[in-house]
């Protein structure tokens, strides 16, 4: 009678099954950087706005503002402003 060798079917099947394993282990982490690095890109892109910019000072002073500090400066110089009163309405006039 011939030796009939033995199979060893456990062994083969640990082989395959370790193989494959392994493999379905590098896929799902890969997958998880992927999926990490787009959640960080797409935190970064959703991150808030600049604030926006002051508003510009106005080119110049208005004819009326003009006016005012003409009637504020007689009035300061006739002595019925004092100092203190001349600067807050000239501060306030010129919106400083």
């Amino acid at each position: 009678m011939p030796l009939l060798r033995r199979r060893r079917p456990l062994l083969r099947a640990a082989a395959v099954g370790g193989g494959a394993y392994m493999a379905g282990k590098h896929a799902a982490r890969s997958q998880a950087e992927d999926q990490q690095e787009a959640y960080s890109e797409g935190q970064q892109s959703m991150a808030p706005p600049a604030p926006p910019a002051p508003p510009a000072p106005p080119a110049g002073i208005g004819s009326d503002s003009i006016s005012q500090l003409k009637q504020l400066g007689e009035l300061h110089a006739q002595g019925v402003l004092t100092d203190e009163e001349f600067a807050s309405q000239k501060a306030r006039i010129l919106g400083t």
